[in-house]
């Protein structure tokens, strides 16, 4: 069900209970008024006293029509008054209010979302790719239907989310994906990850989308439908366990440098088009990035999309670039600011 559904219902459940609570309030006060000449707060006084069945002697003898008029209003009360009681108190005790207020803050938050990376799925690689993309420094907003994956999300008032399924359009849009970064589909069919990469593509022609799939046949269709990047979790876990026999040593040093969180080491990429083309016809000697950084640079993709392994020294620079550099985070960060500084 969408959240939007759910918060229909819980706000339908507590208006009715005090619609229908405030609705018997003012015919037993009207009627006490009319019947007996009560005074409002005597009416309202034995109005709550009748419905709520405390058992209180009456302001004064009722008449006739007075007890006739207290059978029914007892009668047709005590289910109102039960239900409104039983809502409200759910309302307030089992957290629906709070969560309430937990929602639309949260709802505030994806209303303001920018260059975020959506998440379709929260299983075992959702779940990973959300710590990743967050160790990198980027927001993470997470589709999600399991109701209980939905009350961990609730706990953590810092998590953006959307209840809901991802293959729909109207989910998507609600994730804000016309302004997104990036897309990452882990839901475990397929087929359902082929209908989240079309609508999204739909959606956000420039968006960068990243399906899981399952079945080798999988690869070229999700890719047709506009997967920038197809990841076969089976396969590569398959491969690294080789390679492990294979090659230990080489597989834990990339480990060390990807994966490990707390690595001193790391590779990076620097995209030229992100800083103009004050770059542009120099080569990588004259632009002495080891020189002034102390970093390595260990490959390059050109404008072309091909990859150049070790590049050469005399290789001159397009703005299309990305160069890929390996060092520690100071170093990183030493040549990130020195660019930048070259750019202006």
């Amino acid at each position: 069900m969408p959240e939007s559904k759910t918060k229909f219902n819980n706000n339908r459940s507590i208006y009715l209970a005090v619609s229908f609570l405030l609705s018997m309030l003012l015919i037993g006060v009207v009627g006490f008024s009319i019947i007996e000449d009560y005074s409002p707060i005597d009416a309202l006084f034995m109005t709550i006293i009748t419905i709520s069945t405390v058992g209180f002697r009456e302001v004064m003898p009722l008449s006739f029509g007075g007890k006739i008029f207290t059978i029914f209003l007892i009668v047709f009360s005590f289910g109102i008054f039960a239900y409104a009681l039983t809502t409200i108190t759910r309302f307030l005790i089992d957290g629906v209010f709070h969560n309430y207020f937990k929602l639309n803050k949260v709802r505030r938050r994806i209303e303001n979302a920018k260059d975020h990376v959506i998440i379709c799925g929260y299983g075992r690689n959702g779940r990973q790719a959300a710590i990743e993309a967050k160790q990198h420094g980027f927001e993470v907003l997470i589709i999600e239907q399991e109701d209980s994956i939905i009350k961990e999300f609730l706990d953590d008032s810092k998590i953006m989310f959307v209840k809901g399924d991802s293959t729909r359009d109207d989910i998507l849009i609600s994730a804000k994906v016309d302004c997104a970064r990036a897309l990452i589909t882990t839901l475990p069919n397929d087929a359902d990850n082929l209908f989240v990469v079309l609508s999204a593509r739909e959606l956000n022609p420039g968006l960068k989308i990243i399906s899981r799939a399952s079945d080798d046949n999988s690869d070229k269709k999700l890719r047709r439908a506009g997967a920038t990047n197809i990841i076969m979790s089976d396969k590569i876990g398959g491969q690294r366990m080789a390679k492990l026999i294979a090659q230990p040593d080489v597989v834990e040093f990339l480990d060390h440098i990807l994966i490990q969180q707390k690595s001193s080491v790391s590779l990076e990429e620097i995209s030229f088009s992100d800083l103009g083309c004050n770059f542009t016809k120099k080569t990588i000697r004259e632009l002495g990035v080891r020189d002034i950084s102390g970093v390595n640079i260990i490959g390059l993709r050109n404008k072309k999309g091909e990859y150049l392994l070790n590049p050469s020294p005399d290789l001159e620079i397009c703005c299309e670039d990305k160069l890929f550099v390996l060092g520690t985070d100071e170093q990183i960060d030493k040549l990130s600011s020195l660019l930048s500084d070259m750019k202006q």
